[in-house]
This record gives structure tokens, C-alpha cells and sequence, in this order.
């Protein structure tokens, strides 16, 4: 995904190439471009709406395993790629939107905290659309979500996932509805 890049209508979407497509959109979904592959392959689309659904039933049909894989593939919140400064630039720029890199020491002690649990009981990191949160909704949200089962969380966290998609891809596409793409 190109940070910055100026939006396209859903026309100029459907005209790009495959090359040009996984360009733009190869990184939508964190360090998992099979999403864009699959995407691409469910051309063409009917507006900015069959666009999104496009990535999004990609994500919903793919086997449990890449499901898992697609949770495993984002970072914790604060946590270490965070403190070593290798977030992509969309999860940094989230982060930061919800106050995640301005955290005291004793909030910064207790994510890690809830993230560990959370990783321990479920086996991959607790993802929240944080653009749609505050620090302090997080941080309820995460107490409150160790108590799901494993199901549920993947459940959660494959929602909170396509919710990240759809902000990431509003902000690369516009909603021009009714266009073949």
C-alpha cells in the first residue's frame, strides 16, 4: 500500500494491471498479500462497494490456517516491533491515532501485561481496529476479550482485521458506487 498515495476512483482501480494492482493494495492486509492475490482474481468489481468485498470474502473463505496466519501476521499493540521501530507504516500511524506511542510507563507495563495473556491463551496477538478506539477502550476491550474462547477471538480478531482493510482501503480508493472496476 502505497502511504500518501493519492486515492483512485473504483474506474482507475479496475484499468490497473496485476503488477499495478499488488502495488497498491499487496500490502492492504498486514505482511499478507495473498489477500490482494485473491482479491484481484474476483475482478471485476461493481464499485468501491465489490471492491471491498472482494478482499473481504477472500479473507472470509481462506482456511482457518491462513486465517490464523493473517492474526499472526500483525503486531502486538506497543509491543516489540513497536519499540524497535519496525512497524509497517500503516500499523504505526494507527498506533499512534488511538495514543499508543505516548503511553506512561505504568500503561506501557500493563499492555504488555494483557498482551502476554492474551498470546498465551490464545496463540496469536490481540488485534483491535485501534483507529476506532481510544487508549482506554482498548485496554477495556482487552481485559474483557481474555475471557472469549479461542473460537470467539478468531472470530473478533478476523472482524477487526477487515475493519482495519476497509480504513486502509478508504483511503486508497474512493466511493465512486455504481462503476465497473
Amino acid at each position: 500500500m502505497t502511504v500518501g498515495a493519492a486515492r483512485l476512483t473504483p474506474e482507475q482501480v479496475g484499468s490497473l494491471g496485476e503488477d499495478a494492482f499488488m502495488e497498491r493494495f499487496g500490502s492492504l492486509y498486514e505482511h499478507s498479500p495473498w489477500v490482494a492475490e485473491g482479491a484481484w482474481a474476483r475482478r471485476p468489481y461493481d464499485g468501491a462497494s465489490g471492491l471491498r468485498a472482494a478482499f473481504e470474502t477472500t479473507v472470509r473463505e481462506a482456511p482457518t490456517e491462513r486465517r490464523l496466519a493473517l492474526i499472526r501476521a500483525h503486531p502486538e499493540l506497543a509491543g516489540r516491533e513497536a519499540r524497535e521501530g519496525v512497524l509497517t507504516a500503516e500499523s504505526a500511524g494507527e498506533q499512534a491515532s488511538a495514543g499508543l506511542d505516548r503511553l506512561t510507563a505504568g500503561e506501557l507495563t500493563e499492555l504488555a501485561e494483557v498482551n502476554a495473556a492474551y498470546r498465551e491463551r490464545f496463540g496469536f496477538p490481540m488485534v483491535v481496529a485501534v483507529r476506532e478506539h481510544t487508549k482506554e477502550s482498548i485496554f477495556r476491550q482487552a481485559r474483557e476479550r481474555l475471557a472469549n474462547s479461542r473460537e470467539q477471538e478468531i472470530d473478533t480478531a478476523v472482524g477487526e482485521i477487515l475493519k482495519i482493510g476497509r480504513l486502509r482501503l478508504g483511503e486508497l480508493v474512493s466511493e465512486n458506487e455504481g462503476e465497473r472496476t
